[in-house]
């Protein structure tokens, strides 16, 4: 069974207030999905992340390594979190996918990862 990780996007400015209805609601359902994915042995790891902006950069230069505050990508969109999943196939991955973005509502990037 290979790997596969399920990112999960979120604008640049994303901080969710756990509080909310909002995020009570999308937690409700993210953890049945985690559930569901405990009982079908496809969990293998999930965590959410802190805004892009807690992140730090440790860059190679020709002088050795520059630390930086703030994200790599400057973009509009960050990860905000992500599962690592067991699927027999990628189209079993992107089914997962398609769970997890609707649990969570946010967008979710497939992709395989080498040797799992």
């Amino acid at each position: 069974m290979a790997q596969y990780l399920l990112s999960v996007w979120h604008e640049d400015d994303y901080d969710l207030d756990f509080e909310s209805d909002v995020a009570r609601r999308r937690m409700a359902k993210v953890d049945a999905f985690n559930a569901d994915l405990q009982a079908t042995g496809a969990f293998v790891y999930a965590n959410g992340l802190h805004p892009a902006a807690m992140a730090s950069v440790a860059r190679p230069t020709d002088e050795g390594v520059m630390l930086t505050d703030g994200p790599y990508a400057g973009t509009e969109k960050q990860m905000g979190g992500f599962w690592i999943v067991n699927a027999p196939d990628l189209e079993a991955a992107k089914e997962l996918a398609r769970r997890g973005a609707a649990a969570c509502e946010q967008p979710v990037e497939v992709r395989p990862m080498h040797g799992g």
